[in-house]
């Protein structure tokens, strides 16, 4: 199959991805404001963004969709690939975040890749990327273990050391050095990925991005009624801040967005709508904020894999 036929195979599948995350949120979250934006690349390509806020779920939240070529690929996209450094590429994407309003519900993202790059004089080369984390405040380990089954349940399918290997990788990969903590309790992070050709590739992607969207509607369902209070609220925005600090200070994509040329509102889409920084805060002894601290905030075998 030519590069342009992958291609187009590619967009297709996360222009549908797009459409089913956008639809079934707005299903279960009728009230939810609505904003649809196309933009254009000076450059070469451009996406769709779509905003969600002010719902009765769903605080803020974007399901966005890129398409974007250039003459040469910016240094985060070359980092586990250092020959295809200064290249021409097509790079495409499905990116999630959704930020509830309950901080009883947990803030989640999703991301779905795809990268063709044609060294000078030489074939194209093509890989995926993609996976989703979940960063929740007051955790349900009911919930955890359900995202986790889930995952591993599309892994299983695909690779049996893939969810071993894809969930090691996110919990090194959305990890804090100056906090030394995790951004939440993870999921599934992988990169550079081509195995068993395109036709499965392709697939596994995919079902990465159907499985994430039924697993975080249905927690989303379970726990949407849940009351809280301003105290609840207040340490939804304190935790926020280690979104933020994430997203801005080492997250690939983000930096990615932003060397590409990028638009800058789409990419920064991810950010929460409210957030505290307190200095030197820390919870309570046996508190419900010290839970998160104590028992979600590193790198756990939800499944009981580990012997």
């Amino acid at each position: 199959m030519s590069g342009n036929r992958k291609a187009e195979r590619v967009r297709e599948a996360f222009v549908a991805l797009q459409d089913n995350l956008q639809n079934s949120l707005r299903n279960l979250d009728p009230e939810v404001t609505y904003t649809e934006d196309s933009w254009e690349r000076e450059e070469g390509g451009g996406g769709k963004t779509i905003v969600f806020s002010e719902g009765a779920i769903m605080e803020k939240g974007g399901v966005n969709f890129s398409d974007v070529h250039g003459k040469s690929l910016p240094p985060s996209a070359t980092q586990g690939r250092p020959e295809l450094e200064g290249c021409s590429f097509r790079a495409m994407g499905v990116s999630v975040v959704f930020h509830p309003e309950n901080p009883f519900l947990p803030t989640s993202h999703a991301n779905v890749r795809y990268f063709e790059s044609t060294p000078e004089g030489k074939e194209p080369v093509w890989w995926f990327g993609g996976g989703f984390d979940l960063t929740p405040y007051y955790p349900v380990f009911k919930d955890v273990v359900f995202w986790h089954e889930k995952a591993k349940e599309v892994c299983d399918q695909y690779g049996p050391l893939h969810y071993k290997r894809f969930k090691k990788w996110c919990d090194e990969y959305f990890y804090l050095p100056h906090r030394k903590e995790t951004r939440g309790v993870g999921g599934l992070f992988f990169d550079d990925y081509s195995e068993d050709g395109f036709e499965k590739s392709l697939s596994f992607v995919q079902e990465i991005g159907t499985v994430f969207g039924e697993t975080y509607m249905e927690i989303l369902l379970r726990g949407k009624d849940k009351s809280f209070t301003d105290r609840h609220k207040k340490f939804q925005k304190y935790r926020r801040g280690r979104y933020v600090e994430f997203n801005l200070v080492y997250d690939r994509g983000t930096h990615f967005g932003l060397q590409s040329g990028g638009r800058t509102e789409s990419i920064l889409m991810s950010l929460p709508p409210q957030v505290e920084w307190n200095y030197d805060w820390s919870p309570e002894s046996s508190s419900e904020e010290a839970d998160l601290y104590d028992n979600y905030l590193k790198p756990r075998d939800w499944l009981g894999l580990e012997e």
